[in-house]
């Protein structure tokens, strides 16, 4: 089977950004700690700063899981195996989605 060198290096930065962005919203919600602004409009806009970076994390956290997934399937070798079909996922989508696990054609049929 080919080398996925490129592919797992380029995860693992993927990776390290997600992970430094997680930690940039962790500090970032932590303002928990300063008092509540008096004015409700800073109260409201305060609430939907925190809404934001909570779904940012979520995202973040996703992605994560998704990059720990492929870089499970490069250790297991079956990187590039489309899950669904069981043909390989071509190269040009794996440049584009490293962490893809379905092909293109069962990623357009898939419900998600």
């Amino acid at each position: 089977m080919e080398s996925f060198d490129t592919f797992k290096n380029q995860l693992l930065a993927l990776r390290e950004e997600y992970t430094g962005r997680i930690k940039a919203i962790e500090k970032d919600t932590h303002h928990k700690e300063e008092p509540v602004e008096k004015d409700f409009a800073e109260q409201a806009t305060q609430s939907e700063n925190d809404d934001v970076l909570a779904a940012l994390d979520d995202e973040a956290q996703y992605m994560v899981m998704q990059i720990d997934n492929a870089l499970n399937r490069i250790a297991l070798g079956a990187y590039g195996i489309c899950k669904a079909c069981g043909e390989p996922i071509p190269h040009e989508r794996l440049q584009a989605v490293p962490y893809a696990e379905l092909c293109l054609c069962c990623a357009e049929k898939s419900p998600h």
